[in-house]
């Protein structure tokens, strides 16, 4: 093999077929999922940026040595593990290069046990590397200012790393998504961690703007443009430049609005309203849908130019009964602000009462949870979780097998157990009526740490 595929998480290099054959069957009976290559130069150009394997390598090879792709490599990434093969007359080479920052080295001839053996090590330390790194990008993003991405399913991490990757570059943005998910908090999120973050974020919702009004709304107008048109007037283009301009329920605007936007957007200069003047705009626009923008373009009810111009970088927030993991963390954060705002304690929220959460169907997604929070905060015991819908199971819940099911079910209790009594052990197991070794396999099972809950 000498194509890296999603799934690699070795590569080993060594231009003896013979020790590339052994060794990488000795690795793949391992469970490692190996590339190997016979030379390195072709290896740099498929390596992804963020690549979370170990690479093995020969010093001695045709083109570019072992010691020089180590250089190349610590370019990338610093902490990326590498482990030299050497032969004889390299140990004292291999040795400088771990001073160098190379992780280990082994010597020809060698057995499998030990190649296994640093492999092992140096995968483990790659794990705990990756796994601080995004914990300090965790934490550095929920310490900062402003609006916060929450939910720890992977389909919120995939969210929050998109939006890392795009929110430095002038790249316009559509968001996809269902009534209530959160649309306009994402487009804040995305400028607040952004080099825009000091200019202007404009928000305006163009189903909500009369149709004789929208277009002085997003471009502005001279004294005189039209009747009442007593004084000039900036519009939210211009108002939002050097900034974030965001546009919701874009699927609203006329195909005549549409045709004017796409100028603006594709030149990047606007005139207002009764002005000859052109304007230059620096400026990033986020436009938000709750309708599939594509199949609306190809039925002729939306301009598909406008929709390939707009869908440069798109992100979808998954509706909540598809995050239902979510749900927990989601009701403490929204009881917390709501506890604030009203000068109300929060009552603990008995098991019961989190399983009606997580069976419910969320029409109305985060907002209908956060809006049932704060009922919570404010009525107590007395607020009705008595939903109209119980959950029609989605398309992920629909495919899990019964065991499946019991388990998300018993990870849940043990979450909301811990959560009530603020990670105190001993009061969740007397709870649960559970032995303690069966509480710390359970919570190590599912990844819950105490300390997340006090």
């Amino acid at each position: 093999m000498n194509r890296l595929s999603p799934k690699t998480n070795l590569i080993l290099i060594d231009d003896d077929p013979y020790i590339r054959d052994s060794s990488s069957q000795t690795l793949e009976l391992e469970g490692y999922e190996v590339a190997t290559f016979g030379q390195a130069d072709s290896l740099l150009e498929q390596l992804p940026e963020g690549w979370c394997g170990v690479v093995v390598t020969d010093i001695s090879l045709p083109g570019m040595s072992g010691l020089e792709l180590l250089d190349q490599l610590q370019r990338r990434d610093a902490e990326l593990p590498v482990i030299l093969i050497t032969g004889h007359g390299d140990i004292s080479m291999a040795v400088s290069a771990i001073r160098s920052g190379a992780y280990d080295f082994i010597e020809k001839p060698f057995p499998s046990d030990l190649l296994l053996d640093v492999v092992r090590r140096a995968t483990e330390k790659r794990r705990l590397t990756l796994e601080n790194r995004a914990l300090k990008e965790e934490i550095a993003t929920h310490n900062a200012a402003g609006p916060r991405l929450i939910g720890a399913t992977q389909a919120m991490a995939t969210l929050r790393s998109l939006v890392r990757s795009v929110a430095d570059t002038p790249a316009d943005i559509l968001i996809n998504a269902e009534t209530g998910s959160g649309k306009d908090l994402l487009a804040r999120y995305i400028h607040e961690n952004s080099n825009r973050r000091g200019a202007n974020f404009v928000a305006i919702n163009c189903g909500a703007v009369p149709e004789n009004l929208i277009e002085s709304e997003l471009f502005g107008h001279e004294a005189g443009a039209f009747t009442d048109a007593k004084s000039r007037r900036i519009g939210k283009f211009e108002h939002a430049n050097g900034g974030t301009l965001f546009l919701d329920e874009i699927e609203s605007m006329s195909m005549a609005m549409q045709i004017k936007l796409l100028r603006v957007l594709e030149e990047r200069t606007l005139e207002r309203l009764g002005s000859n003047q052109s304007i230059a705009l620096d400026i990033r626009v986020i436009a938000a849908s709750k309708s599939d923008l594509r199949a609306l373009a190809e039925e002729g009810d939306f301009r598909e130019d406008l929709y390939y111009r707009l869908n440069v970088v798109r992100l979808d927030i998954p509706p909540l009964r598809e995050r239902r993991d979510d749900i927990p963390l989601l009701f403490k954060h929204f009881s917390l602000v709501a506890s604030g705002q009203y000068g109300r304690e929060v009552a603990p929220l008995p098991s019961e009462r989190m399983q009606s959460l997580m069976l419910h169907n969320w029409p109305g997604n985060v907002r209908e949870l956060r809006n049932l929070a704060e009922r919570y905060v404010l009525l107590g015991e007395a607020c009705n979780f008595d939903f109209d819908t119980v959950a029609a199971e989605s398309p992920s819940t629909a495919q899990l097998s019964l065991p499946q099911r019991v388990e998300n079910f018993e990870k849940m209790l043990i979450q909301n157990e811990l959560e009530r009594h603020a990670g105190s052990i001993k009061e969740t197991l007397a709870t649960l009526d559970v032995p303690r070794k069966t509480l710390y396999d359970k919570m190590k099972k599912y990844g819950l740490d105490k300390a997340d809950y006090k």
